[in-house]
């Protein structure tokens, strides 16, 4: 690893919230790009979505959920929760399926990453109001790449310390829900050895054609899921992906539901997207990412 990087991880700082959930600043002090950024994270309970949404972080951190040791695969997920970049859904797209994979012996590392500025208390409201504006594009174009460069730098991160949380350096993988989504799949591309994902998860993510770029030889596997009554429309960016990862010689696995919406997560609907989550697990063993004889 370069001198540079590892100056840089030396710098982290370690907050811990819960025992077993230490909170980790990616950057110390302000995250390069956005230093003037002076505004507090807020957390909107009471919205539209019915979720608990983080807004205006300008701290990028992740939340580790560490599984015991008796049930530990040395396999890690870092998650990174959808909200139209403006809001992270934290609970439904992050750590709640932290908790599941910690219970199924695999770590979980929830990415708060760095999003477009609510001006309100009512960050769903404000996201509804300006959605598919050529200023809310505009406010986009500007955020990605830093929500990008949190992702992999989360990456590098949990693959500096792997030791330390008792996992594999070969098995740090990322997953994203709708524009967590695009963090994910962008993380497919462009990669270096410090911050390459082992394994991609983009779920009901938004990737045009135009975030994408060549698929290296090496590219890692990659298990995408979605659902065709997306309200978003989303759902082709999906096939688009896993057309070009099998057309490129890659690994990868599609899981279309027919109903489900967008944003799905974790919401119980009673119906087959419910079990998502259990197909991703059995796609981990059977791409040799878990430790044989572990209890599903």
């Amino acid at each position: 690893m370069k001198t540079g990087t590892m100056m840089i991880l030396g710098l982290f700082a370690v907050i811990t919230v819960k025992a077993q959930q230490p909170v980790i600043q990616l950057y110390a002090g302000a995250a390069p790009g956005s230093e003037s950024w002076n505004w507090d994270e807020g957390v909107s309970l009471k919205n539209a979505a019915n979720t608990k949404k983080v807004y205006n972080v300008v701290h990028p951190s992740i939340t580790a959920f560490l599984p015991d040791a008796s049930v530990a695969t040395g396999t890690a997920v870092i998650i990174c929760p959808g909200g139209s970049f403006q809001t992270l859904s934290i609970d439904n797209e992050g750590n709640e399926e932290a908790e599941w994979l910690k219970a199924h012996g695999v770590a979980a590392f929830v990415l708060k990453y760095r999003v477009i500025h609510s001006l309100t208390n009512d960050p769903v409201q404000e996201v509804e109001a300006k959605r598919g504006s050529k200023a809310n594009q505009e406010e986009v174009i500007k955020v990605l790449p830093l929500a990008i460069a949190d992702a992999r730098l989360a990456i590098t991160y949990v693959r500096a310390h792997a030791a330390e949380f008792n996992l594999s350096v070969s098995r740090i993988g990322i997953m994203g829900f709708s524009a967590g989504g695009t963090l994910a799949a962008s993380a497919a591309y462009n990669y270096t050895p410090e911050n390459k994902p082992d394994f991609v998860v983009p779920m009901c993510a938004f990737f045009p054609a135009i975030l994408q770029s060549e698929i290296h030889a090496d590219a890692p596997p990659m298990f995408i899921v979605a659902a065709a009554d997306d309200e978003l429309g989303l759902a082709p960016h999906s096939v688009d992906l896993y057309q070009k990862w099998v057309a490129s010689k890659h690994i990868a696995e599609l899981h279309m539901f027919a109903k489900g919406g967008h944003g799905f997560g974790m919401r119980k609907q009673n119906i087959p997207t419910d079990t998502w989550i259990e197909r991703f697990y059995d796609w981990l063993g059977l791409e040799g990412f878990l430790k044989a004889g572990m209890v599903k």
